[in-house]
């Protein structure tokens, strides 16, 4: 296939790179207009803006969709929070208006969304039909997944991967929390019962080309493992895995004081489970969390 990324050299796109391109497909990366990140060796890069008409998509199977301003990556100001919503909505809808005006249509388009679409759902089991939730990141993932709507009245296929944490050794939120405990200043976060959706990052990379593949895929689409667990299991299992004490619990106060109102989010309870997936018949190489941490030490 030629494929082509949003995003391509964040977490999940760069490791998508080298799974399509080791298997031989062809990847085009969209790069925003400005930016000083290239093509890597052998890639096809084409530019765009993601507040403009989209990139020119010629001869292109497939899009993967992945760009967006990193939702913990600094304090939420207002205008951080505006930039979150923006660099999503305008972005997505810029790239649903191009694979719509495509001479040639890409098959499918794959635009990220997150597990943050369901809010607090505390011990609720949730799957796709689940409706959203009420604050800030729920609303911003509605809207991101609606932005898509000119690809799907083209009649183009459209999945969401609604994601949950990504377990990788660097980078996402485990890459920013294993550090800590190596140094032993690990522990549970606020009350330590709320539900942590997860996924290894060699299962996201599967389901995104098992996405790309399955033609009887689209809409949302949970990215997570099928055993979600309390976060205080999480830290018991990263203590026990490291071979490092976690004993240095972050109060909710504490987070909300040094992170701001993103720190809400780290207390949010998300029981997600992959129903559209299991259903499609994807088999997780990582089920469980600790096989999932093990896979990246």
């Amino acid at each position: 296939m030629r494929v082509a990324i949003t995003g391509s050299h964040g977490l999940i796109g760069s490791a998508l790179v080298r799974s399509l391109s080791g298997d031989g497909h062809q990847v085009v990366r969209l790069v925003r207009a400005g930016s000083d990140r290239g093509p890597g060796d052998g890639d096809e890069a084409v530019s765009w803006d993601p507040a403009g008409d989209g990139p020119r998509l010629t001869g292109v199977d497939a899009v993967v969709h992945l760009a967006g301003a990193g939702v913990g990556d600094r304090r939420w100001s207002a205008s951080y929070k505006r930039e979150i919503r923006e660099s999503r909505v305008r972005g997505t809808r810029a790239i649903a208006r191009a694979c719509a005006r495509a001479e040639a249509p890409p098959r499918v388009l794959v635009s990220a969304s997150a597990t943050g679409y369901y809010g607090d759902t505390g011990e609720r089991i949730v799957d796709e039909s689940a409706p959203p939730g009420d604050d800030f990141l729920a609303s911003v993932c509605a809207d991101w997944e609606a932005a898509a709507e000119p690809a799907r009245e083209a009649g183009i296929r459209v999945v969401h991967p609604r994601t949950g944490l990504v377990v990788a050794g660097e980078g996402g939120a485990f890459g920013r929390m294993m550090p800590l405990f190596r140094l032993g200043l690990g522990g549970r976060i606020g009350s330590g019962e709320q539900y942590w959706p997860f996924i290894s990052l060699t299962d996201h990379i599967a389901a995104l080309r098992f996405a790309l593949d399955n033609h009887e895929l689209s809409g949302p689409v949970n990215f997570t493992a099928p055993e979600p667990l309390p976060e205080r299991e999480v830290t018991r299992v990263m203590a026990r895995l490291l071979h490092r004490p976690a004993v240095v619990p972050a109060p909710a106060f504490a987070l909300r004081a040094a992170l701001g109102e993103f720190a809400t989010t780290l207390t949010y309870s998300t029981r997600a489970v992959p129903a559209a997936l299991t259903k499609a018949g994807f088999a997780f190489r990582h089920p469980t969390f600790e096989q999932a941490l093990a896979s990246v030490l």
